[in-house]
């Protein structure tokens, strides 16, 4: 760690993003660890105190590290979620005066491996993923599925690797729980799923009134082009098209954002549907 006398004489750039350096690699340890040593939490304490001096900061930002100090202050006797929590507005407020920006990727989440076991599966409900282009979104959208019960998620030849690192960041674990196969061929220019398949599109029945399957796959296309033509054709013989009502000026949604509203709402159709059943006794 940088003497804080050395740090204080540092060009201001250069000070904020050693000072966020030191803070990142606070997150990192405490993630670990689970607490961090006295003499760093001690140093923390000085470091942020010295930073909420800096004149350009705003009132709020020098209030919110003066209070991050404080917490570190406390060393061993601090909790944990307040510590993780004034490291991270710390660490973002350094990354703001500095220009910079976290992506979802680099987000430090806590929990370790995940249970199988305390999955909750909606059997039949599957996943097609057409062409998705940025790894951010296939991870986004595995999450997303996992967190809804799907039983499977399939991925075009063309579609961006699960396993790239911000795929695999923004997953958070679920593709080590949740099923995935990556299809070698168009499965739309041969033979189809077995299941029968509705598209994720503009132009279709509203999402309220769409009739969800207790057995599907439902495709979600290309961020730029959409579902392919031969993918709609097969979604309009099958169970058609399923699309969201919007009112801005833009018009429409991310991939991963309008997947997420879908997949809450066939997951809440499906729950609605086995309760309804277990109640009636049919």
């Amino acid at each position: 760690m940088i003497p804080l006398h050395k740090l204080a004489k540092l060009p201001r750039t250069v000070r904020l993003r050693k000072a966020a350096n030191l803070v990142r690699g606070a997150q990192r340890r405490l993630l670990v660890a689970g607490e961090l040593p006295s003499k760093e939490a001690d140093y923390l304490s000085q470091l942020t105190a010295l930073l909420a001096q800096d004149a350009g900061l705003s009132a709020a930002e020098a209030c919110a590290l003066q209070n991050a100090g404080a917490i570190f202050s406390q060393g061993a006797l601090a909790d944990r979620d307040a510590v993780t929590r004034a490291l991270a507005a710390a660490y973002q407020i350094l990354l703001t005066q500095t220009g910079r920006f976290q992506a979802d990727w680099d987000f430090y989440e806590a929990g370790g491996a995940l249970d199988a076991g305390k999955r909750r599966v909606f059997d039949g409900m599957q996943i097609y993923l057409e062409d998705i282009r940025s790894p951010y979104n296939v991870g986004s959208m595995f999450r997303t599925a996992e967190s809804f019960g799907a039983q499977k998620i399939w991925l075009s030849p063309l579609c961006a690797d699960p396993g790239h690192k911000r795929a695999q960041r923004t997953a958070m674990g679920c593709m080590d729980i949740l099923p995935w196969e990556r299809l070698p061929d168009d499965p739309f220019a041969g033979t189809a799923f077995a299941a029968p398949v509705f598209a994720l599109e503009p132009g279709g029945i509203p999402l309220a009134e769409f009739p969800f399957p207790p057995q599907g796959v439902l495709i979600a296309g290309s961020e730029e082009l959409g579902v392919s033509p031969a993918a709609l054709a097969a979604a309009d013989a099958a169970l058609g098209r399923v699309s969201i009502p919007v009112y801005g000026a833009k018009g429409s949604l991310n991939v991963s954002a309008a997947f997420g509203i879908v997949m809450q709402a066939w997951a809440a159709a499906l729950d609605y549907r086995i309760k309804s059943i277990t109640s009636t006794g049919t």
